[in-house]
């Protein structure tokens, strides 16, 4: 569960440990086993399906499945977590793609990895790389001839920072989900938040494999360069996306674009919205006819739901959940914490971290300020993302923690409710476009997270 999608800072697993502290383990279980629930219900299948889509891609975290501290026992209660999901699904004709998002040491240097770092141990340990095996040896041996699952999605967002060990763990992966399941697709994303395929191999592509790339824009998103609906921006639109599928236009494999999709202005925040979102949808209707004229490229759009940033659906203002972190979110705004959910980081980064990272700049050489791993990532970002969105975000997830204290499993029931989509307000715009698209592309997979 992302942070941008709850409200909490930093890492998925420091917000559990913090809720843990304050509620007491049961309790802090009781809660986050009550939100997953209501997350997603029959009545979240039935939606979807009404929509039109026809697969559901879902991100697991592989502490579902493993402790730390005993990863060599896979924990039944994780797939109990899938197999209801899955279930409803099929209910709904819905096909699966499971999706791990999270592994141990983490994957690339971002939150969503959970890993509480700003590096990807992931690629330096090799233990850490067995354990995603293992984990996807008994994830396929236990999906093994189910028609409801499409497929398995071995890694999001890999981050390599030398490319060949991603390829090389690819290649083991394959092989072991294969010897236990040799009918399932694999949707392999690329390098470098799958956005980089430079390294691999053209003449010698993964069996029954599809390859997918992630294709967010910048302009849908607050303090980049805003999508006009320019000639210029649309080409630059298509040039990008053509430059991501390029491996697979030569390798001969089908095209997943497993994420993409902009955010979303607040009206009760942003007198501006209003013109704001109008531009973001029509940046979404571009992106949709570039993968229609290309062929009926297949989509997932990101995401179902979440607290209003970016969600299909969204939680009420008024919801209990809201009410009670409505404060903490305000702060966690004027600090600028997430990446993802920020709007108007101005005041914080004029006060505080411009001239922190100006000074910063004067004791690194200029040439060494872009030499750090991702190379798409400014210094100012790297920094940022060690001391706002690791470091700083830690210590506020306590502070948001404290706002649970006292509270009894009814109360946390009520706050677990708010995110039922009976609870929960459809963004209708976004969904138009969406089902027009469907309807319009009927033979093309169209998928969501």
């Amino acid at each position: 569960m992302e942070n941008f999608i709850t409200g909490y800072p930093g890492h998925e697993h420091e917000h559990r440990a913090a809720l843990a502290a304050v509620l007491g383990k049961e309790k802090a279980e009781f809660f986050f086993s009550r939100l997953i629930h209501h997350f997603f219900t029959e009545a979240d299948a039935a939606f979807f399906a009404s929509v039109g889509f026809n697969c559901l891609r879902v991100p697991f975290n592989y502490r579902h499945f493993m402790d730390d501290a005993n990863p060599d026992v896979i924990k039944k209660s994780g797939f109990e977590l899938l197999d209801r999901i899955v279930s409803l699904c099929a209910q709904h004709n819905i096909y699966v793609v499971l999706d791990l998002h999270a592994v141990p040491g983490g994957q690339n240097q971002d939150w969503h990895s959970d890993s509480g770092l700003n590096r990807a141990l992931f690629w330096e340990f090799r233990d850490f790389q067995d354990r995603a095996v293992q984990l996807w040896t008994a994830i396929a041996k236990h999906y093994a001839g189910n028609p409801v699952i499409a497929g398995y999605n071995p890694l999001n967002e890999p981050a390599d920072p030398e490319h060949t060990r991603l390829i090389a763990w690819y290649e083991r992966a394959e092989k072991a989900i294969r010897a236990v399941d040799p009918d399932h697709m694999l949707f392999v994303d690329g390098n470098t938040y799958a956005m980089d395929f430079t390294h691999f191999p053209v003449k010698s592509p993964l069996p029954n494999t599809v390859y997918a790339c992630h294709d967010y824009s910048m302009m849908g998103f607050p303090g980049m360069e805003q999508y006009a609906g320019t000639e210029q921006q649309k080409a630059k639109l298509r040039h990008n996306f053509e430059r991501k599928v390029e491996y697979m236009r030569a390798a001969g494999v089908p095209i997943w674009n497993g994420e993409f999709g902009p955010v979303y202005a607040d009206a009760d925040a942003d007198p501006e919205a209003a013109a704001t979102n109008a531009n973001r949808f029509a940046l979404l209707r571009e992106q949709l006819r570039v993968y229609r004229d290309m062929g009926g490229v297949s989509w997932s759009i990101w995401t179902y739901k979440d607290i209003g940033y970016q969600g299909m659906v969204h939680v009420r203002k008024d919801s209990p959940y809201l009410r009670l972190i409505r404060p903490f979110l305000e702060k966690k705004q004027r600090l600028g914490l997430d990446f993802w959910g920020a709007v108007d980081r101005t005041a914080v980064e004029n006060d505080v971290y411009s001239p922190f990272i100006n000074k910063l700049k004067e004791m690194v050489p200029e040439h060494l300020q872009t030499r750090k791993y991702p190379p798409v990532w400014t210094f100012q970002r790297q920094v940022e993302r060690a001391v706002r969105e690791c470091l700083l975000s830690e210590y506020l997830g306590w502070e948001m923690a404290e706002l649970f204290k006292d509270k009894t499993e009814d109360e946390l029931e009520e706050l677990a409710a708010s995110f039922n989509l009976e609870n929960c307000v459809e963004r209708s715009k976004l969904n138009e476009i969406l089902r027009a698209e469907v309807i319009d592309a009927p033979k093309t997979e169209k998928a969501v997270v």
